[in-house]
């Protein structure tokens, strides 16, 4: 996945750096997996405003993702590899034998023609949905499931991947991309390779109106505030803002709010790092 950089014609295109797309296969989604996608604008069901900063942007239609790769042992053939815009990763369009087509995310290096399988007993091969009980320690893995039969809930954006570092009686023990290890039950699913788009945290936007077409309006600082509006708000001329803090006053550096009795603190072996 390579990155596409632009002649400076003009001050938008001096800066933008997007991806190629020279690994999307096809331009055109499968009908039958597109569901309507209705924005809000940080409205709520009264019309008010409960979340700022969000309005505008394209329209979209979600494609609808196999999170639970729930038909086991039925292979499937890679047709395409497509973007989404509702994810940072590529996504990649199944035909299994029965006949059904299902999206899932890609995971990089997946080609079209390719053949995959999910369930007890399968290959740890690339693509693949196996059961961590059944994965080779230090294998790359995405899709993880944190409850079994839930469907995949983490390590799903573009580059990510875990790793499988042992098992400790019914659990796995998985180190995530934040760099937490933690536990994760051996029964939970997960899917072997890293995710596609890998260079996606290098794009630059090159001009404030991309942001816009993400549905993305403009931020106003805390500091640029009125006293009344913001705790860093207020003072003559460009006054520093004192402590970092959010707009209802928690401490925005440092300062630990997860709760310490948190019920999944017990599957944590060692915390991300800061």
């Amino acid at each position: 996945m390579a990155l596409k950089k632009f002649k400076p014609t003009t001050p938008g295109q001096r800066f933008k750096l997007v991806s190629a797309y020279d690994d999307i296969t096809t331009a055109t989604p499968e009908k039958s997996l597109l569901e309507p996608q209705r924005k809000s604008g940080g409205r709520n069901n009264e019309g008010k405003m409960t979340m700022r900063y969000m309005g505008g942007g394209h329209k979209q239609q979600y494609r609808v993702i196999d999170f639970k790769r729930e038909k086991e042992n039925i292979p499937a053939v890679v047709k395409t590899i497509e973007y989404d815009p509702n994810r940072t990763a590529r996504i990649a369009l199944l035909h299994y034998a029965d006949g059904e087509k299902r999206y899932i995310v890609a995971p990089h290096g997946l080609k079209v023609g390719q053949e995959v399988l999910s369930g007890k007993g399968v290959a740890p091969e690339i693509g693949n949905t196996l059961y961590l009980s059944e994965i080779p320690f230090g294998t790359m893995i995405h899709n993880v499931e944190l409850r079994p039969g839930q469907g995949a809930k983490m390590v799903r954006s573009a580059g990510s991947g875990a790793q499988l570092m042992s098992r400790d009686g019914k659990f796995a023990v998985l180190k995530m991309p934040s760099g937490e290890t933690r536990l994760i039950l051996q029964a939970c699913k997960a899917t072997i390779g890293l995710v596609s788009n890998g260079d996606h945290n290098l794009e630059s936007s090159g001009k404030a109106g991309r942001s816009r077409w993400l549905g993305r309006r403009p931020r106003t600082r805390g500091v640029v505030m009125n006293p009344v509006d913001h705790p860093m708000g207020g003072g003559e001329g460009r006054a520093s803002g004192g402590h970092p803090r959010t707009r209802k006053g928690t401490p925005a550096k440092g300062y630990k709010t997860r709760s310490k009795t948190k019920d999944s603190n017990k599957y944590i072996i060692e915390r991300r790092k800061k």
